[in-house]
């Protein structure tokens, strides 16, 4: 996968599993929605990110 393929991908599976989260509610969709949002705010740096290699 290219570099912008996969940071997508994590943003979108982040965005997915928050969806979830919210979706089961309590402590245990709290926990889960705050490691989605942390992926969606991964996968967006990663997009930013300047290539190491060129």
């Amino acid at each position: 996968m290219k570099k912008k393929t996969t940071s997508w991908v994590v943003t979108g599976v982040g965005a997915i599993v928050t969806g979830a989260g919210y979706l089961l509610g309590g402590n245990i969709g709290t926990g889960i929605a705050g490691f989605g949002l942390a992926h969606v705010v991964l996968g967006t740096l990663d997009m930013f990110r300047p290539s190491i290699h060129k």
